[in-house]
């Protein structure tokens, strides 16, 4: 084999026909004429899965960042300008890592040129700038991207090396505060005097920080626009480190950002630009002053320093309205400049500046400048809570995550005059954070699983075992009265009986076993961990929804017994709606558990980890193999509703939700008397502590009649 260069686990990004981003942790492998990547790390002469010739024509394009499942990857794109459509697309949870890459790739490519160039001819880095290629749309990431410059130009460059890509530029509309101004295009340029950031007074030092204020160079500031401020102040930590905090939007923004309530994103624009809605949480008065918050434009870039710069700019965007209860707060310029020290007694050392430009709005900016002062003074502040954050902690590991935005039309993100929220699970992200702390990013149709992230220690394959020398936890006896349960669809353990259901045999599933970090082996699921103890099958001219509200339903019996029940409720739309509902019973949820911290999550961990593993063992042949049997994710293939309980947790999957499993259902329906149908659920291991998977429970339903459903009586108790 030949020298290796540099290697290492790494992540496969990459976007379905459909248009779904997936990942796959990859082993990939850099030597000194290839680029290679495996799905576990190679031993002898294994072949990889894919490889590219590194040669002085190939190229290393920065993505920049990209959204997965609310979680964020620096992806990088890899390919030879004399075949485009040959790259390899890779990417990092963290910046460091993907710049590593970024790095040692160039340097390959860079011995490749020095051999092809005639003696004495010199190469230089050449930067793409914003506004070289102004004719050009943004396009997605599987196209050629917008951040290349063309390569007849490149080719004009007879000292052209390579090329670092930091984007298209910001926006038009947000303003680069971080470049300085000269005075001639100050003066062409009237409506920008106002943004001029040559002259600064320092007003205050505060918490360590240096507050500076703008002196303005003209006689006249509108009303909707406020005089600048920025702090500035350094924090013992890497540049990098600092960017990745910043970036993240989820519950560890609580810990350094005390005017953080609430972040997510609206819509990814491209690597480098992100729409964003914010939630300022704001101590001057809540009682009487409105909560404020943000839609704004979010634009960053790492220049060839080291340094990194991040811009604000508010804008309107379909998807991100006006929020009951809120005053939507426009900012007009704003962000941090990050930019690297020199290193004091072996620390790293950052210099960060944090500016602001923002009109609070209503009636308090308006009227009390005490309220405009101390709501730009609690927003610079966080510049002092990353000092903290960083001098405080030593996570570094945990990956950067920014939670995707929900329906703003819903009334869950309603709020209360006080500014409190009517349905607080919407905004419970100390809980998002503390179930999503281990969690990873995954492709969740993937058929193999081969996304399981794995971490260092634990990247070596243990010593295989068989499937019947994986020891499964031990499991208490299950000693619950099922005869007091009962639905309206019948069940029968003869193998012939038609229109009826009986309990699955678990065995006939495969799930993640105890080792699948390592040797990716999937094992017998074996026993449940609930018990099935009745089906219904309903009708009606509308979607049925929770059900377990019902009276004498299985769930109220269960509640009764001091029992705990998953109700399953899977919704048909059609002429006439369907519905088939499992209840799903056990004796109770065991503390710390994966299943309790499902049922007790909030929706987005839910529908990142509700899984559903088909089989269709009887039925025709175009039927079985539209099914399939490949796992699913439920919450990321339909809409799912999650109802809570005060002993039950009810599950309304609507099939209606996605097109394709519409097109499914209406082929599956019209012929569903003659097949046999074994559906479990179970909820995902994404985790070494959480394995080996176990389901929740598997029912068999066979030659079901549409005839026998009835309508059912929703009345609540």
């Amino acid at each position: 084999m030949s020298k290796v260069v540099y290697e290492g686990w790494m992540v496969r990004y990459g976007r379905r026909k459909i248009g779904r981003s997936y990942i796959h942790m990859r082993y990939f492998v850099l030597e000194p004429r290839l680029l290679a990547y495996y799905k576990k790390k190679p031993q002898d002469y294994q072949v990889p899965i894919k490889t590219m010739l590194i040669d002085g024509n190939c190229r290393v394009e920065d993505r920049g960042l990209k959204t997965h499942h609310g979680h964020m990857v620096y992806v990088l794109s890899v390919y030879n300008k004399k075949e485009k459509s040959h790259r390899i697309t890779m990417a990092a949870f963290n910046i460091q890592e993907a710049l590593m890459w970024k790095e040692k790739i160039e340097s390959v490519i860079d011995q490749h040129q020095e051999s092809q160039v005639p003696n004495g001819q010199q190469y230089v880095s050449f930067e793409y700038k914003s506004g070289m290629d102004t004719g050009r749309t943004a396009s997605s990431s599987e196209h050629e991207s917008q951040y290349s410059a063309p390569e007849d130009e490149e080719d004009s460059r007879r000292s052209l090396m390579r090329r670092t890509t930091i984007g298209n530029g910001p926006p038009e509309s947000v303003l680069d505060w971080t470049k300085e101004f000269d005075a001639e295009l100050a003066n062409q340029n009237s409506n920008n005097q106002a943004f001029s950031r040559k002259h600064w007074r320092l007003l205050q030092c505060q918490n360590g920080l240096r507050i500076f204020e703008e002196l303005l160079e003209v006689d006249y500031l509108p009303r909707s626009c406020s005089r600048a401020m920025k702090a500035v102040g350094v924090v013992e930590a890497t540049c990098e480190d600092i960017f990745e905090l910043l970036m993240s939007m989820d519950g560890t923004r609580y810990e350094w950002d005390c005017s953080f309530q609430y972040g997510s994103l609206v819509e990814e624009v491209d690597g480098h630009t992100a729409v964003l809605y914010h939630r300022l949480l704001l101590d001057w008065f809540p009682m009487i002053v409105w909560p404020r918050d943000l839609c704004y434009v979010r634009y960053w870039r790492r220049n060839d320093d080291g340094s990194y710069v991040v811009l604000f700019r508010s804008r309107e965007h379909e998807n991100c309205g006006p929020q009951p209860g809120c005053v939507r707060a426009h900012l007009e310029s704003g962000g941090y400049n990050i930019s690297p020290l020199k290193p004091r007694n072996g620390r790293p050392r950052t210099q960060v500046q944090h500016l602001i430009q923002i009109d609070l709005k209503g009636w308090g900016a308006g009227y009390l400048p005490a309220f405009q002062q101390h709501c730009l003074l609690q927003m610079l502040n966080s510049v002092a809570g990353l000092r903290e954050w960083f001098s405080q902690t030593d996570e570094r590991g945990l990956p950067t995550r920014i939670p995707v935005m929900v329906n703003m039309a819903s009334s869950s993100l309603s709020l209360s005059k006080s500014g409190k929220s009517l349905n607080q699970s919407a905004f419970s992200l100390d809980q998002t954070n503390s179930v999503n702390r281990n969690s990873v990013l995954m492709d969740e149709d993937s058929d193999d699983d081969d996304e399981f992230q794995i971490a260092e220690s634990e990247q070596e394959p243990e010593t295989s075992k068989t499937e019947n020398d994986v020891k499964r936890p031990e499991e208490p006896a299950h000693d619950i009265d099922l005869s007091c349960f009962s639905g309206n669809l019948k069940r029968n353990e003869n193998e012939n009986a038609r229109n009826c259901w009986r309990t699955s045999d678990g065995n006939n599933f495969k799930v993640r076993g105890k080792n699948f970090g390592g040797d990716k082996r999937k094992i017998p699921a074996g026993k449940h961990l609930m018990d099935l103890v009745a089906v219904d099958w309903f009708k009606d001219s509308k979607r049925i929804d929770h059900v377990a509200r019902r009276k004498g339903c299985a769930a109220q019996v269960a509640a009764e017994k001091g029992l705990f029940s998953m109700v399953v409720n899977v919704q048909v739309p059609g002429s006439t709606h369907y519905s088939m509902v499992f209840y799903f019973v056990m004796k109770e949820l065991v503390p710390g558990s994966l299943l309790q911290r499902f049922v007790d999550g909030d929706d987005e961990f839910r529908n990142s980890r509700l899984k559903l593993i088909p089989l269709v063992p009887k039925g025709s042949w175009i039927v079985r193999q539209s099914v399939g049997s490949t796992p699913c994710l439920l919450g990321k293939a339909v809409d799912c509703n999650y109802i809570r309980g005060p002993t039950y947790l009810e599950i309304d999957i609507d099939i209606g939700s996605s097109t394709v499993a519409n097109g499914v259902l209406g082929l599956v329906i019209g012929v569903i008397t003659s097949l046999v149908v074994e559906m479990a659920f179970l909820v995902q291991a994404n985790t070494p502590e959480e394995l080996p998977e176990r389901l929740i429970g598997a029912v068999r339903v066979s030659h079901i009649e549409l005839s026998s459903a009835i309508v059912p009586n929703l009345e609540s108790e």
